[in-house]
């Protein structure tokens, strides 16, 4: 995680991504987070960058990854 001027971005590594609907589905997912001012879902190296207002709650974006049928394995 690290501090920039327009927040705080944290990348997370996922698995089971593979196409544009699961970059859409995950965007959409977390984007609709408390705090969540931006998403970028990297299916070349499966990785999802979360850009947001304050420090991301892990906990609830592994939560909302599960629910939408990936898993998140950890920070990068």
């Amino acid at each position: 995680m690290s501090s920039t001027a327009s927040g705080f971005v944290a990348t997370y590594a996922v698995s089971g991504m593979s196409c544009g609907h699961c970059k859409a589905t995950l965007t959409k997912a977390i984007g609709e987070l408390d705090g969540v001012t931006g998403v970028d879902v990297d299916l070349g190296t499966g990785q999802v960058t979360v850009t947001g207002t304050a420090e991301p709650d892990d906990a609830l974006i592994a939560e909302v990854v599960d629910e939408a049928g990936y898993e998140l394995t950890g920070r990068v």
